[in-house]
């Protein structure tokens, strides 16, 4: 899943730089966030558990950071995202990212 370069520049809203790059804020917060999920898993949390506290957590991020419009597209672009097979496990393989852990 990825920013939706359309998106209009809102309170606190990333853009993929012209060369598709991730911005260093993204980079450094999903890094952050990486390491707390290897953390909870560590801990024996179940995935489901710690990926929907996730989720909440974020979801309650976007409504009190930006209007529902831009929050409407974000998770417009996030379902795009899965139903295009984006966040498939195989997927994860190829990145090397770990898919047993969201």
């Amino acid at each position: 899943m990825s920013f939706d370069p359309g998106q209009e520049g809102q309170r606190g809203e990333q853009k993929l730089g012209q060369d598709g790059s991730v911005p260093a804020e993204l980079s450094h917060a999903g890094a952050v966030v990486d390491k707390a999920i290897e953390y909870m898993l560590g801990e024996g949390l179940p995935p489901l558990a710690v990926a929907s506290a996730l989720l909440g957590g974020s979801l309650g991020l976007l409504a009190r950071t930006m209007d529902q419009t831009v929050m409407t597209r974000m998770l417009e672009n996030a379902i795009a995202s899965v139903q295009a097979g984006e966040l498939h496990p195989a997927n994860d393989r190829e990145t090397g990212r770990d898919p047993g852990r969201g």
